[in-house]
């Protein structure tokens, strides 16, 4: 058993030790039910720190890939992780029983466009003649191509932007492989990595977006992959600008490695966002895969986003989906064409942006006056550092104020507690508001019983 561990890792980080680990469970080289060596025992073979080792323990651990049984020994855990394991699960804890829920990062109901209308104009249309028929309308590709950021080789329509970023990391990512990805990143995500058995190499961020010395220094790790959101970063906000996208594209172009690393782009803030669309498709068509997602500008219950790109992987996303759901409903993508393609509802876009950024403009003002330094400039997320990310929210919750923790956004710790806010959510009471976060970050400012009052009778 210690020889079959030893000689599975090359890498004698504690990351490298949990991702060699984690693929002999995955592969089933160690079986559900097997003890695991102790820490002090890994250690010595592998001449390394058993702090290291147990450092790869508490990830594998946190992962539902092995569980610790105190004097009885750490055990390989059965392969179907509970929900509870997942960071996705642990992003709303009590959202049901606190009045004021903020950490949904849904987008405000009353700002979406209403469907009924386009539901009327296509009445009762027969969209599907034959189950092997394309996989897009003809009329909606044409929409889609005209708004994609660069021109793909060929285009699809799947459920959602999970379903897409779920299809095409099975299409070019295989267990064991090294998949670049921001530091903080979408939960949902790095659980979409792990169930893969991917290793995840976390790239930094600045206000432009992925900062090239971390990109150029991940690409040295032989990553297969590089995830990214374009716009509207979930949880920072954080829209990547043309020229850092550029420059981006050079450091992909320049270095050895780059060429083969395929680039897989969630646009899922789509038409809410402030930014203009950017992708670095514009440089590198061979090798991008923009997903733009329409749940949070034209409605979650659509379940819609497309996928373009390399014809090769878009091609394989399709083909996949013949084994299962097909395609996406006909009658949703003609709803979703009708409001592509109705001034109407184009202004009710604009509108849902020019609100989106008074209330970040207003919540991070009033942060700002409080000494709260928590920018969000895109999107309908606040990313707001705390001195303690539990006290943050058991503070907030008993004014029954519901926020997502940071923890389970970061692939590598940050230094800085943080917690998430769907501000997009926040309607009215911005100052009481501030008076609160300041509070539970770690700033007080006075806050009077009537100001709590108000709030409650406020905010949403």
């Amino acid at each position: 058993m210690l020889q079959l561990i030893a000689s599975a890792i090359d890498d004698r980080t504690a990351r490298g030790v949990a991702a060699a680990v984690s693929r002999l469970v995955r592969t089933g080289e160690l079986p559900a039910g097997t003890r695991l060596p102790t820490v002090r025992s890994v250690a010595r073979e592998l001449g390394i720190s058993p702090t290291t080792v147990s450092e790869a323990w508490r990830s594998l651990a946190s992962a539902g890939a092995i569980q610790t049984r105190g004097r009885s020994g750490t055990f390989v855990l059965p392969p179907n992780r509970l929900r509870q394991s997942l960071r996705y699960a642990r992003l709303t804890a009590s959202p049901a029983t606190l009045p004021h829920d903020f950490s949904t990062g849904v987008p405000d109901h009353d700002l979406l466009p209403d469907l009924a209308p386009a539901l009327r104009r296509i009445g009762d249309t027969r969209l599907t003649t034959s189950y092997l028929e394309e996989p897009v309308l003809p009329r909606l590709e044409v929409v889609l191509r005209e708004r994609w950021p660069f021109p793909p080789q060929q285009l699809t329509v799947v459920d959602g932007a999970l379903d897409a970023l779920d299809r095409v990391v099975g299409a070019a990512v295989r267990l064991g492989d090294r998949v670049l990805v921001e530091n903080p990143a979408f939960p949902p995500l790095l659980d979409l990595l792990d169930t893969v058995g991917a290793v995840p190499v976390p790239v930094t961020l600045d206000g432009s977006g992925i900062e090239p010395a971390s990109l150029a220094a991940g690409l040295d790790r032989a990553p297969v992959a590089l995830l990214l959101q374009p716009r509207a970063h979930n949880p920072t906000g954080i829209s990547m600008t043309p020229e850092r996208a550029a420059e981006l594209s050079a450091v992909l172009g320049a270095h050895p490695l780059g060429g083969t690393v395929v680039v897989v782009e969630d646009d899922h803030a789509g038409e809410i966002a402030s930014a203009p669309p950017v992708s670095l498709g514009g440089w590198l068509p061979e090798q991008v895969v923009h997903i733009r997602s329409f749940s949070k500008s034209h409605g979650p219950d659509l379940r819609l986003a497309a996928v373009g790109g390399p014809a090769n992987l878009v091609a394989s996303v399709a083909d996949r989906r013949l084994l299962g759901p097909g395609w996406s409903s006909r009658v949703l993508q003609a709803v979703l064409l009708d409001l592509l393609t109705d001034p109407a509802t184009a202004r009710v876009l604009a509108g849902a942006r020019r609100e989106y950024a008074r209330r970040r403009d207003l919540l991070t003002a009033a942060l700002a006056q409080r000494g709260v330094d928590a920018p969000a400039p895109d999107g309908i997320n606040m990313w707001i550092p705390v001195r303690d990310q539990q006290h943050a929210m058991l503070s907030l919750a008993a004014h029954g104020i519901a926020v997502a923790p940071g923890t389970p956004f970061e692939l590598d710790p940050l230094g800085t507690d943080h917690v998430r806010l769907t501000v997009g959510l926040v309607r009215d009471g911005f100052a009481d508001l501030a008076d609160l976060l300041a509070d539970a970050a770690g700033e007080p400012h006075r806050s009077s019983g009537r100001r709590l009052r108000t709030l409650r009778r406020t905010i949403r």
